[in-house]
């Protein structure tokens, strides 16, 4: 067990954290849950000074106390300060007065009950100065490596050298993840609070820099500031800490501009997915691949790629990786050729040698033989090789020959240099101390055959270094009002601000009778189509607003006549050529994640395929290549079964006329719909056939 506090960081404007996240001394501060943290640290083995502050008592757990901080030999490390709301905010003061290293503000009582609360969160944080302090409404932090508890609740955890560190804004969840029985090595658990004074980012950077942390998980409610987040996280990859993340709430409301089609399909779920991703932090689903994920990135760190290789001596259980492998982002590779003729003088005649890899029983118990055909098989080049190996109980059975399997593997590990785990399909098949075993010898212990293969899809993905991203035209940076419901523009004034930034629209005119629509078309060329014009038809076909395909004046005359009853203005336009396909291209305005753009299929199908790619701006010609790719809808631009194939750079052009004009008025822009953008045969362009552009302000950049 480590004692050396960590070094500590310097730099202009950055706090110090290394006495808090290391403290030699703590100063426990208030009554019964006071009381709570002075026991966990005894208990635990602190080798600091530990000093229980309360006017009311002269010893606790045995040590005695102290009147107030005034009496405290020197000011502490770090403090855990567990009395009322309205005292907090002088105890807070009064520490950072002294020069203490930080604290924990347990109480709760602030900003999440309302105004009132916030306001009393305020004056905590201007109390606290430069001070970093935990909170409030907060359980704490557990540092296991020099066993400090600022903590006053039960844990799981147990000393060790070096780990993973979890950042969580629950604190119940907290407690739970310090009793899994998983063999995870924790480090630190931090129950972020409220993030008055010490935000996630600041702790990501932090622990971070202490040299003895991993691999950094967050469970988030909230994601907070994208901009600091992408910092810190990109700090840490700097460092070699990759950063993973278990975002609740999948289940929330979808985007707040719901008025276009755009705004129903880019929902808030999918943006926060594609920021994270850009941030670079991997996000997991559920607990269980969130601590899986975590001991594999504590291992190996994070993988350079996601092909992976199971061994089994069951082919009920090669199934079962083959059917889960179909739902997760790991490629099952066959072996090559090479590795064919390497492996196979060491299996039996009656093997089939495939991946998942089923080496039957033929050696069962050989340790000999299966090291060598393990031996073998670790030779090949996959990122990941796994043991599919489920030891019987040992009360009831022996498990010898499976412990001979295990030992095979690891033998093979070692001269191997190969990545290697051991999966589990029952989590009580790998007790904790025989994971702990296994991780000694540099193998991750993994429990439920899903859970790891998505593990290690997550570990695949994490550690990616990015540059750090600050959200183009997030509300939160740009001064929006969070209630403006925006002011479309009309289809005319969209297409026409549109277009002056290149994106291609069809010759049109706006009339407002059966005689200038009919003077229109014939100055225009037939064939046309006619619309009705106003801010207030978002969704012209709905109501019958449009007509399409009018090829003579008598025809354009009725169908003016029909519109007119509808709008005092109609527009009339150049029919477009049949198109080898049909896309939506929109931006949308995400409170968090700024502006995003949405590609997908269009026209009338367009939310009921739900066929989309999401990119966050500013963007490249590259990156919407790419998301055009990933779009089913794609395979008609290549030329689906025979037929013309799309024009696709002139497609990537009227793109990118929608990107810039977005990037260009990210400070008034609410959303852009362009529904259909037609993309015509190979060397004939792109035509955006509708668009809608709305503003919560008069917008005011142009381009001609």
């Amino acid at each position: 067990m480590s004692t050396t506090a960590p070094p500590r960081p310097t730099g202009p404007g950055r706090r110090d954290f290394s006495r808090l996240l290391a403290p030699r001394s703590i100063a426990v501060l208030g009554g019964r849950w006071a009381e709570r943290v002075v026991k966990r640290c005894l208990a635990t083995g602190f080798r600091g000074n530990l000093w229980p502050v309360t006017p009311t008592r002269t010893e606790m757990c045995g040590l005695p106390t102290f009147p107030d901080l005034a009496a405290l030999p020197a000011a502490p490390d770090a403090a855990f300060v567990a009395v009322n709301r309205h005292e907090s905010v002088r105890v807070i003061g009064d520490l950072a007065a002294m020069g203490a290293g930080g604290a924990v503000c347990f109480a709760s009582g602030f900003a999440e009950t309302g105004p009132d609360g916030k306001a009393l969160q305020d004056r905590l944080s201007a109390a606290a100065g430069p001070m970093p302090f935990l909170g409030p409404n907060c359980y704490g932090l557990i540092n296991y490596i020099d066993n400090a508890l600022l903590w006053p609740d039960e844990h799981g955890g147990a000393p060790l050298e070096r780990g993973v560190a979890l950042l969580l804004q629950s604190g119940n969840i907290a407690c739970n993840v310090t009793m899994n029985r998983r063999s995870l090595p924790i480090a630190y658990v931090c129950a972020m609070g409220n993030q008055a004074n010490v935000a996630m980012p600041d702790m990501i950077e932090a622990l971070a820099e202490t040299g003895r942390v991993t691999a950094i998980g967050l469970l988030m409610e909230g994601l907070g500031d994208p901009t600091r987040l992408s910092e810190a996280t990109a700090a840490a990859h700097r460092l070699g800490v990759p950063v993973i993340a278990l975002k609740a709430g999948r289940s929330a409301a979808g985007s707040d501009i719901a008025m276009t089609h755009t705004g129903s399909m880019a929902g808030s779920d999918d943006v926060m997915d594609l920021l994270l991703e850009r941030i670079g932090i991997a996000r997991v689903d559920n607990l269980a691949v969130y601590l899986e994920a975590m001991k594999l990135l504590h291992v190996f760190g994070p993988l350079p790629a996601n092909r992976i290789c199971t061994m089994s001596c069951s082919g009920g259980e090669a199934l079962l990786v083959a059917d889960a492998a179909r739902h997760h982002d790991v490629q099952v590779a066959d072996f090559t050729p090479e590795d064919h003729a390497r492996i196979r003088p060491t299996l039996h005649d009656l093997v089939h040698l495939g991946n998942p890899f089923d080496y039957h029983t033929f050696d069962w118990g050989d340790r000999t033989r299966l090291e060598a055909t393990f031996t073998a098989v670790m030779r090949s080049s996959f990122d990941m090789t796994a043991l599919i190996n489920d030891p019987p109980r040992r009360d009831r059975c022996d498990p010898a020959d499976w412990d001979v399997a295990t030992e095979a593997f690891a033998a093979a590990a070692a001269t191997t240099g190969a990545r290697a785990a051991v999966i589990a399909t029952l989590g009580e098949s790998i007790p904790e101390l025989q994971g702990a075993a296994l991780l000694a010898r540099g193998i991750a212990p993994l429990i439920d055959i899903d859970a790891a293969l998505a593990a290690i899809a997550i570990a695949a993905k994490a550690g990616r270094e990015r540059p750090p991203y600050s959200p183009l035209g997030a509300r939160a940076t740009a001064g929006h009002d969070p209630d403006a419901s925006g002011r479309p523009l009309d289809e005319p004034a969209s297409k026409t601000a549109l277009a002056e930034f290149g994106l291609p629209v069809p010759s049109s005119r706006v009339c407002r009778t059966q005689s200038e629509a009919v003077a229109a078309a014939l100055d225009i060329g037939f064939p046309v189509a006619l619309k009705v014009v106003g801010a207030e038809f978002l969704h012209k076909t709905e109501i019958g607003g449009v007509r399409l395909g009018l090829g003579d004046e008598a025809s354009v005359r009725g169908s003016a006549a029909d519109l007119l009853a509808l709008s005092d203005r109609i527009l009339v336009e150049r029919m477009a050529p049949r198109p080898v396909a049909e896309l939506i291209v929109g931006v949308n305005r995400d409170p968090i994640a700024g502006l995003v753009l949405l590609l997908g299929a269009g026209g009338v199908f367009a939310e009921l395929l739900n066929d989309k790619t999401l990119l966050l701006l500013p963007t490249t010609r590259e990156e919407i290549s790419a998301g055009l790719a990933r779009l089913r809808i794609s395979r008609l631009l290549e030329g689906w079964r025979g037929g013309a194939r799309g024009d696709t750079e002139a497609a990537i052009d009227a793109i990118l006329a929608v990107a810039r004009y977005a990037e260009a008025n990210a400070s008034s822009l609410v959303a852009i719909d362009v529904n259909p953008l037609m993309v015509l045969p190979e060397g004939r362009g792109a035509l955006a056939v509708d668009a809608v552009v709305i503003h919560d302000r008069e917008p005011t950049a142009t381009r001609t």
